[in-house]
């Protein structure tokens, strides 16, 4: 089961710019503000800029699902289909997460906070 649409991580390559262009766009100070990630906290959604993005394989941003069992929302994407491309990493707190493409190549990524 999810909890909806909750988390987008974008890649940026200057994480200054990137701060300077997303903090202008959400207009609030960041939650996390790290040499490894910017998270805000806005509308209910959390924006993340990863300055690790593209050597990590990002090409674009990627949507973080929250789901209530991480391990069986990924099998369960795998069986119809999908491949993984980031097994079950733990982040940060007791966020961990999983990114899978569908048969097309296109990137969903699962999120839990235990």
């Amino acid at each position: 089961m999810t909890d909806g649409l909750k988390i987008v991580v974008v890649p940026v390559k200057d994480l200054d710019a990137g701060k300077a262009f997303y903090g202008a766009l959400v207009g609030v100070e960041p939650m996390t503000d790290e040499p490894y990630y910017v998270g805000y906290e806005t509308a209910g959604i959390h924006l993340g800029l990863n300055p690790h993005g593209h050597e990590q394989g990002m090409t674009g941003p990627t949507y973080y699902w929250i789901v209530d069992d991480l391990e069986a929302s990924r099998d369960a994407l795998v069986a119809a289909g999908g491949s993984v491309l980031q097994d079950v990493t733990a982040v940060g707190g007791t966020r961990t997460i999983a990114t899978v493409a569908d048969a097309d190549g296109n990137v969903i990524g699962l999120a839990h906070d235990a």
